[in-house]
């Protein structure tokens, strides 16, 4: 019996290389690291690793390359490594543009990445530029991060002071029900009738 796809969720990743010829691998929510070391995995094509603990993306990749060389799916969504503008407000679309590209430039193989097929512009744009598209720490990041954690501004919260401590939390759970009839739609004010 040959095992196609497995979904873990585990510390340890030792036992992988008895699944030489595994295609797809979900490790998804597993406080993996930057020590992640993954066996050979010749014929895997899938690997997800949404939601770890990920934060250095070029020794991943260069891991990657060498390990999985099949690699034609990868999802890195969730991660430090993996800028994303809904989860830290410091980053843009623009962020994680860049990253696509240097992922791109270091795994040639990809077909798609996160939630997005790979376009042949990117891949064009990855051969020309990626290798410059990497994101670079400035060496005192832990003293840096430590002044911006301390910084008022950076903690501001719309909420009353009294809901700002989570050992104190008060929520509220409701339903509401909202019906549209499109009488009072504000979207086509500009449009005549004979417009539509």
């Amino acid at each position: 019996m040959t095992v196609k796809m497995l979904d873990l969720r585990m510390m340890s990743l030792e036992g992988l290389k008895t699944f030489s010829y595994l295609e797809e691998l979900i490790l998804d929510n597993n406080l993996l690291g930057n020590d992640l070391l993954l066996p050979r995995l010749p014929h895997l094509h899938t690997l997800t690793l949404n939601k770890n603990q990920i934060t250095e993306l070029e020794s991943l990749l260069d891991h990657l390359a060498e390990v999985v060389p099949s690699l034609q799916y990868l999802s890195l969504l969730g991660n430090v490594a993996c800028p994303n503008e809904l989860v830290c407000k410091e980053k843009d679309e623009d962020d994680y543009q860049r990253y696509r590209y240097f992922v791109l430039h270091k795994l040639t193989n990809l077909k798609f990445l996160d939630t997005r097929k790979v376009t042949r512009r990117e891949r064009e744009e990855a051969l020309v530029r990626g290798a410059f598209m990497k994101v670079v720490k400035p060496k005192d990041a832990k003293a840096s991060s430590e002044a911006v954690s301390l910084s008022p501004e950076m903690n501001y919260t719309p909420l009353p002071s009294g809901s700002r401590d989570l050992t104190n939390h008060r929520g509220i759970l409701g339903k509401c029900r909202y019906i549209y009839y499109g009488k009072h739609s504000e979207g086509n004010r500009f449009i005549r009738d004979d417009q539509l």
